[in-house]
């Protein structure tokens, strides 16, 4: 029996060794070596270094002076600790409900245009750092209007930081709302 079990764990020794730490820390050091900003988190830092989010993490923007992210699902909202989708489905009444309110919120503001649907649904992990154009689109005059900035300068900063599909034909194109409201507090810090 000895000699069955000998080699058994001998090879559980080695696999545990070679898959649970010298294949990860293998995989973070070349990580470390060829994507540096990518393996820390894409982390973005302010004008003093300090690191004030992820481009790859949504945070809640409320103030009518910056760009609005799409709703999240995400435990208490934003809260990357608690990412997931709400999972309800098309004929939920509490989506429903949940979407007539956003879009009745928004409609205001779109002044007789569509509202894009990614303003009234959560992403899929609740935490989505995008939204398309369209929705930056919508949003254009009420950040112009409460900064006090000519309509075409803040569409000027909604092009610049617009990305377009992944390889030219994966996704699609999407702004940055983090990076977004960054470049716009550079162009025209906020008045008080």
């Amino acid at each position: 029996m000895l000699a069955h079990l000998r080699p058994a764990v001998v090879m559980l020794a080695a696999m545990t060794i070679l898959f649970g730490l010298v294949y990860p820390l293998a995989m973070t050091g070349i990580a470390q070596l060829v994507f540096p900003h990518q393996a820390d988190g894409s982390l973005v830092r302010n004008a003093s270094g300090a690191v004030i989010g992820s481009s790859l993490v949504a945070q809640d923007f409320t103030d009518p002076r910056y760009f609005h992210p799409r709703p999240s699902g995400a435990g208490a909202g934003y809260d990357a600790a608690a990412s997931s989708g709400r999972n309800l489905g098309p004929t939920s009444a509490a989506l429903i409900a949940d979407i007539r309110d956003r879009t009745t919120a928004l409609i205001p503001e779109a002044g007789g245009r569509l509202v894009p649907i990614d303003l009234v649904t959560a992403s899929g992990s609740g935490l989505d750092p995008h939204i398309s154009p369209a929705a930056a689109e919508l949003q254009v005059e009420r950040v112009a209007a409460a900064r006090g900035l000519d309509p075409a300068m803040v569409r000027g900063l909604v092009a610049a930081n617009t990305a377009g599909r992944t390889l030219g034909l994966l996704g699609e194109p999407r702004v940055n709302v983090l990076l977004l409201n960054l470049a716009l507090d550079a162009a025209a810090p906020p008045a008080g």
